[in-house]
Formats: structure tokens, C-alpha cells, sequence
């Protein structure tokens, strides 16, 4: 029954997360609720190892349709997965708690700026030289690779937020950008989480097939409807997300 269960909340996961990110607001804690008395850690890393595969079949979707702007997001991958390696080796050692006090603070500036700044991420026109835009990407990689790794929740708006605030890039673009950003975050992780015998690979398989269903059906959903549609669910997940987080921080 517990696999069924988060197989299901994997599978919604899957879908929220291809389109905007998110999933770890769902899956991560259909995990801590199932599994009460597991390792965080533990329940961390048979997460990303389920969700690397939804997000990477998301990433292979759009780059099939999206123009992806590979000399600036391969490094800025390489520079994630570093991030992420590193943030996940943190957390097997450092409680993470202390960042759910000041993460809806920081999604409240984010969905603020969106709904502000009404024609963000309607159009896609880079902003920066070739050279700018590979270095912050590659920025953007490390820090929220980091925190990723880390923490998790929301990683993928952010990178959306970022890539479309910084470099001009449009809700679309910047959501197919962060999934291929997010596969390598999740691996960083694993490798770390799996070295330290915190995963568990036999929940992690079933959630892996239902996110990557999820995932395929949330980035057809996206691709069809465009930049537009992208925003308004990116607004939605990130309200989701600083009600889900300020809970957790101040009610919980």
C-alpha cells in the first residue's frame, strides 16, 4: 500500500514538475508521510531517485522542440551537478531545518516580482553575450544546485525565475533550461545519497515509472500551450508552495 501510495503522489509529481518545477512539493512529503520514522536523508534520495527520471525525459521532450541553448547549459549542468553533490553531502551532516523559516519569505519575492512584472517571460530575447549569459547560468547552477541538493523544494522555479528575469529568457525556454538543470542536480544527489546507502531502491523504481508518466503528459501539456500557460502555472505552484512552506515553518 505505502508503494501505491507514493507512486501516485510521484506520478502528480511528476506532471507539476515538468511543466514549472514543484514536484518536491508534493512528493517529498507524500514521503515523509508514509515513511515517518525513516532517515531524511533517506527519504531525500529515493525522491531524486525517482524524480531524475521524469525530469529527464521532460528535459528530452523540449530539447526536441525547444532551441536549446547547449553552449551555455552544458556548462551551467556541469556547475549544478557540482553544486548539487556538494549540498547533499551537507545535509548528511547539517539538519536542514533553518531554511524553512526563510524559504516562503524568499517565493513571496519571487511570485511578487512575477505578478509585477506582467510581461516577463512572454517573449524569448536573451539578453546577455554569449560569454554573460554562460557565466551566470553557470552561477545560477552552482547556488541552486547547492541548495537543491540541500533542500529541494521549489529548485526548479527558481531556476525558471532566474533564467527568465536575468537572461531573457521566456517561461518555455526557461522551463525546458531548468529540466535539463534539474537532471543533474538530482544526480549529484544520488550519487552522494546512494554512496551513503540512502536510498531505497526498490520504492524508487515505482515512483520512477509513474513520474516519468506524469512527466510526459505535463510537458506535451506545456509544448502545446506555450510561454503563457507556463507562466500561470509557475504563478500557481510558487503560491502552492509559500503556503506549503510557511506551514511547514510557522504552523507545523
Amino acid at each position: 500500500m505505502e508503494i501505491v501510495l507514493v507512486a501516485l503522489a510521484s506520478l502528480f509529481a511528476g506532471f507539476i514538475d515538468s511543466i514549472v518545477g514543484g514536484g518536491g512539493l508534493i512528493l517529498v512529503p507524500a514521503l515523509f508521510a508514509t515513511f515517518p520514522t525513516a532517515e531524511p536523508a533517506t527519504l531525500f534520495g529515493t525522491n531524486k531517485s525517482a524524480s531524475v527520471w521524469g525530469t529527464g525525459m521532460a528535459a528530452l521532450q523540449y530539447s526536441r522542440r525547444v532551441d536549446m541553448r547547449w553552449p551555455v547549459l552544458l556548462p551551467a549542468a556541469l556547475t549544478a551537478f557540482a553544486g548539487s553533490f556538494v549540498g547533499a553531502w551537507v545535509v548528511t551532516l547539517v539538519d536542514p531545518a533553518f531554511l524553512r523559516r526563510l524559504l516562503p519569505f524568499i517565493l513571496v519575492g519571487v511570485l511578487g516580482y512575477t505578478l509585477w512584472r506582467r510581461d516577463m517571460g512572454r517573449t524569448h530575447a536573451p539578453l546577455q553575450s554569449i560569454r554573460r549569459e554562460t557565466a551566470l547560468a553557470c552561477a545560477f547552477g552552482g547556488v541552486i544546485g547547492c541548495y537543491d541538493g540541500f533542500f529541494g523544494p521549489g529548485a526548479g522555479s527558481f531556476f525558471i525565475f532566474l533564467f527568465v528575469r536575468f537572461l531573457g529568457y521566456d517561461f518555455l525556454n526557461a522551463s525546458a533550461a531548468a529540466k535539463l538543470l534539474n537532471v543533474t542536480t538530482n544526480f549529484g544527489g544520488i550519487v552522494l545519497f546512494a554512496a551513503k546507502g540512502h536510498v531505497w531502491w526498490h520504492i524508487g523504481l515505482a515512483m520512477a515509472v509513474a513520474n516519468v508518466i506524469g512527466s510526459i503528459l505535463g510537458t506535451r501539456l506545456a509544448l502545446k500551450h506555450g510561454a503563457r500557460f507556463v507562466r500561470i502555472v509557475f504563478i500557481v505552484v510558487v503560491s502552492a508552495l509559500i503556503l506549503k512552506t510557511g506551514y511547514d515553518a510557522f504552523l507545523r
